[in-house]
């Protein structure tokens, strides 16, 4: 993606070409979300407008990913200006304390309890970005997920997938079975869904601003069907919710600074991982697959066991960013690292998961966006607000319930996430928003990414399209693309390995070519969805 060191695709191997646009470009992992972004853009929107329009209306299509009970964060690059970071991530409920859950019996919060949820943050997060940043204003934006929601949308191959593979977990809550699998049976390919409940909520929102959400009927419905559950959630804890904005965090890889979501996200992992592997050459022809994959695993156990110690709401964590992305510290992890053998296998505190849906946009001034929003889980907690059409995240099992560490739960206060927008930027500009979504892999699978890009030559739909690995429960994870060679090298190295059984993931990313003055597009071919400009 770098002057002249693309490499060429092999266009007789299956696969898809980069997307290239003049003006401007949108890349997400539903193709009607896509459709649904450009369209925003082409009728005067900025990126911020677009943006929102495409995940609103993945809230509708693409429920089991994400939703409007769930949380958002985003970077946002204006023109000319400093990036900001905007936190979407829901708080506790002030009534939530390690007490009362420990004096329940429980020393982990169970994904499917009402503990599990948090404050929703999203909506407040689109209202703030819209409010301050946006052209076209909120109603435009969520006019196609209003329209999806009550005339209905079509089911695609991998949501189709997905439902099937998951939707037993609304099983413990008959109304979100109801509602999401009708008749008791996932949806077919081409079947067709509708939500008029959330259409009305969105309208609410669309009229009313965040006060149609944390306020009125639609908090009444979900504060009563959670509490009715044994939730500690009040009216008052969601008409006192706010998002915030603060300064993205860096670190350098090559001569490329990565920018991330401050904690209580996961990020600061990813600049870990990019600080360590920056003393590497993993541009050399010398180095096989395997050392690639092992590199990159043997990175990921240090960052994560750090992250799984240190990352929490800010207000609590003992350790700053500075402290641990300093270069002398990252040198001692770097220099424990052996090229023939694995350190001890590490299993991670975090539940695995793998569903979020992400968003890149770069509008014709040049305003670049970088949004992330989720669920957590699949369909969330599974907890399904009937009378708003709400179905609610589980992001509170990211608490720990350990007294003292520094993620424990306490009232008000935000978890540990992991859902991650990456930005990256070269000599003051931004050069990339991008995203890798899938739960913990994000982490990991940002920097993957970008070595593809950085060290290896690849346009970023070529990178985006290369086999995946990833070191979870103490084992390194490869996706079954990955050859049965590589796979016996890495063991004998000492680490235990698996083949995933699901695709890893899921990369959007646009490249802003200044040199070319053209955009650059990709979505990753292991989700329905599809990069388009203009």
């Amino acid at each position: 993606m770098i002057g002249e060191t693309l490499r060429e695709r092999d266009f007789s191997a299956p696969g898809k070409s980069v997307a290239v646009a003049r003006n401007a470009m949108v890349a997400t992992s539903h193709p009607q979300a896509t459709l649904a972004a450009l369209d925003v853009l082409r009728a005067g929107g900025n990126a911020v407008d677009a943006a929102i329009a495409a995940v609103a209306l993945q809230c509708v299509i693409d429920p089991h990913m994400t939703g409007i009970g769930g949380d958002c964060f985003a970077l946002y690059a204006p023109k000319g200006r400093d990036p900001i970071a905007l936190n979407g991530s829901g708080r506790a409920p002030k009534g939530a304390s390690l007490e009362k859950l420990r004096g329940l019996g429980l020393s982990a919060i169970p994904e499917d309890s009402p503990h599990a949820v948090t404050i929703p943050g999203a909506v407040d997060a689109w209202c703030r970005l819209s409010n301050a940043y946006g052209r076209l204003g909120l109603p435009t934006s969520l006019r196609p997920a209003i329209a999806a929601a009550e005339e209905g949308f079509l089911i695609t191959p991998r949501v189709s997938h997905d439902f099937a593979r998951f939707g037993h977990r609304l099983n413990p809550y008959p109304d979100a079975v109801a509602h999401y699998l009708p008749g008791g049976k996932a949806p077919a390919i081409g079947q067709q869904m509708t939500n008029p409940m959330l259409a009305d909520t969105l309208r609410r929102i669309a009229e009313h601003g965040p006060r149609g959400f944390y306020e009125g009927p639609v908090a009444e419905d979900i504060v009563a069907t959670l509490r009715g559950l044994g939730g500690f959630h009040t009216l008052e804890d969601f008409a006192g919710y706010a998002s915030f904005e603060t300064q993205p965090i860096a670190a350098t890889y090559r001569d490329f600074e990565i920018l991330e979501c401050p904690p209580n996200g996961q990020g600061l992992a990813a600049l870990i991982i990019a600080r360590i592997l920056d003393g590497f050459d993993l541009s050399s022809s010398a180095l096989s697959e395997a050392d690639r994959i092992h590199l990159l695993a043997e990175a990921t156990k240090a960052a994560y066991r750090l992250r799984d110690i240190h990352i929490a709401d800010p207000a609590a964590m003992t350790h700053s960013v500075d402290e641990l992305l300093a270069e002398p510290f990252i040198a001692q992890l770097r220099a424990r690292i052996s090229m023939d053998r694995a350190s001890a296998a590490e299993d991670f505190d975090i539940p695995v998961h793998r569903d979020t849906v992400y968003v890149a946009v770069v509008d014709a001034d040049g305003n670049a966006i970088s949004l992330i929003n989720s669920l957590f889980f699949p369909f969330g907690s599974g907890i399904y607000a009937k009378k708003s059409g709400v179905l609610l995240q589980n992001r509170g099992t990211g608490f720990s319930l350990t007294p003292g560490h520094d993620n424990a739960i306490a009232p008000s206060k935000l978890p540990f996430h992991t859902i991650i927008p990456g930005l990256l930027r070269r000599n003051g500009q931004t050069v990339m928003p991008f995203g890798v979504m899938g739960g913990q892999y994000q982490a990991t699978g940002h920097i993957h990414f970008l070595s593809q890009i950085l060290d290896r030559g690849f346009d970023i739909q070529q990178a985006s399209d290369q086999p995946r690995s990833f070191y979870t429960q103490a084992a390194i994870q490869l996706e079954t693309t990955i050859s049965e060679a590589v796979k016996a090298d890495l063991e004998a190295r000492g680490h235990r390995t698996t083949y995933s059984s699901l695709p890893l993931g899921g990369c959007q990313a646009i490249w802003i070519d200044k040199e070319r003055d053209i955009l650059w597009g990709a979505s990753d071919h292991r989700k329905d969805g599809i990069a388009l400009g203009y």
